[in-house]
């Protein structure tokens, strides 16, 4: 009896039920086309884990924070494309550069207040940086839906949420480099770690930039849809990061002192206090290098949008103009990572020479040749702005590495980080009050590469001939 039973039900399991949704040939059918759609993205990202959490950085928890500023970075960039879409591509160019100007005006001048004072404020609160990163997270998504509503019509109640949401990116950004240096495994150095995160976030963004254009063919509201779930999603990770980040052992700010201020301290018998201008030319002129070419890179992303709007490249359109260029600095970015990686430990001093050499050649020849071959200057000037940016922003690194004392050196990469933005917003201010007339931009692109040759390259230079400090552990 108990065999009839057991074979009874071994034969009903296999006929489809009454309503036809038994584990039949459809039912079966439908599991294997399941598993072939999810293997794919499966692979994928079991792949992309292997990759981040590569050489101990998912034991220390480098892996995680490398996910997290994917998450990060894709949030921005659809927030980007959506207010692209309603203060530069919605109106005509004199109104978009009104616009523009506009959108400068409301949220940097503000923002140029409350940088300096957001390292400092975060460095008081070293215990709590997981909650900052999450909180930062939370603010931008929250702004996300607040500016859904006005982002189709352009209103002024847009650009106070917009300050909302580049605060909270530069407090992710200042508390992301106070965070790097606690997370570094033992066989990766602190560049090789910054080149690997700012690298993830370069892939985040080319993903989320054709996601973002296909949410805004759906509406002008739905990029910020999107990155309201893309930052909900990095407030949780931003909890999954390890305990020790909260932890500021061995930890203290730094503080911009001149030299005769520490002889000074020195000779009154107190205590030399470390700051970025005692230990050395190095970091100063690597900072004042890179000042130039992170304005260079704003005066660039404002005049050439303005420009290719007017008169674009060839037989292209506005919009596949300016995504030509966006290729090309994106492109020239993500190889100088890569370069500063290989390059190891070669003098970061040289390098940043180099760089600044490399963008004054081709900024020159771009405003010489921009009317015989335009298309090819400005995807050329786009590129190499892209990589030098890049290759200088991680030989600054390896400075501040080198010859910022340990218990200040993440209070320094705020500070930097902090001249740096505001550097961007300078550049991309010139590049909106100019006309639009492309040898006068690329010479005026070439007079800022040009300033940061004047006041670096000759102490840098100086500096490597006198061996710049210990031998850095650039990668």
């Amino acid at each position: 009896m108990a065999k009839a039973s057991r074979k009874s039900s071994r034969v009903s399991s296999r006929e489809p039920s009454r309503d036809g949704f038994g584990d039949g040939p459809a039912r079966r059918a439908g599991r294997a086309a399941g598993r072939a759609l999810r293997r794919p993205l499966t692979g994928a990202a079991r792949r992309v884990r292997r990759a981040t959490h590569a050489h101990g950085a998912g034991e220390s928890g480098l892996g995680k924070l490398i996910e997290l500023h994917a998450v990060n970075s894709a949030g921005d960039m659809l927030i980007t494309v959506a207010l692209a879409s309603t203060v530069f591509f919605s109106v005509p160019t004199h109104q978009a550069r009104g616009r523009v100007a506009l959108y400068l005006a409301v949220t940097m001048a503000p923002f140029a207040l409350l940088a300096p004072v957001i390292g400092p404020l975060l460095d008081r609160v070293p215990h709590g940086r997981r909650a900052a990163m999450a909180g930062a997270m939370l603010a931008r998504a929250l702004l996300a839906v607040s500016m859904s509503g006005a982002v189709a019509t352009g209103g002024l109640e847009l650009y106070p949420a917009a300050l909302g949401v580049l605060v909270a990116s530069k407090a992710y950004g200042v508390v992301r480099s106070a965070v790097v240096p606690r997370l570094l495994p033992p066989r990766i150095s602190l560049v090789r770690a910054n080149s690997r995160v700012t690298l993830a976030g370069l892939l985040a963004t080319g993903v989320a930039a054709p996601a973002a254009a296909g949410l805004h063919l759906i509406g002008p509201s739905w990029p910020l849809y999107g990155a309201f779930a893309v930052f909900a999603t990095g407030t949780f990770l931003s909890f999954s990061l390890p305990h020790k980040v909260d932890s500021d052992k061995g930890e203290a700010r730094a503080r911009l002192a001149s030299r005769e201020t520490a002889a000074k301290d020195a000779a009154g018998g107190r205590p030399a206090k470390p700051g970025l201008r005692t230990v050395g030319p190095s970091v100063l002129h690597g900072l004042q290098a890179n000042v130039c070419l992170r304005a260079l890179s704003g005066f660039l992303t404002f005049f050439l949008a303005f420009l290719l709007r007017e008169h674009p490249l060839g037989g292209l359109g506005p919009a596949a103009s300016l995504g030509l260029v966006a290729v090309a600095a994106g492109a020239g970015n993500a190889l100088g990572t890569a370069v500063g990686a290989w390059l190891k430990a070669r003098g970061p001093e040289q390098i940043i020479a180099a760089v600044l050499g490399l963008a004054l050649c081709t900024t020159v020849l771009a405003a010489v040749f921009y009317s015989a071959a335009a298309p090819v200057v400005v995807t050329a000037a786009a590129a190499c702005a892209g990589l030098c940016q890049a290759l200088g922003k991680l030989s600054l690194d390896a400075m501040i590495q080198r010859d910022v004392p340990e218990a200040v050196r993440t209070s320094a990469f705020a500070r930097s980080e902090t001249a740096l933005q505001m550097s961007w917003v300078v550049g991309g201010a010139i590049g909106i009050s100019l006309p639009l007339v492309g040898a006068l931009g690329m010479a005026v692109a070439a007079a800022l590469v040009a300033l940061g040759v004047v006041l670096a390259v000759r102490g840098l230079l100086s500096a490597a001939r006198r061996g710049g400090g210990p031998t850095p552990r650039v990668a």
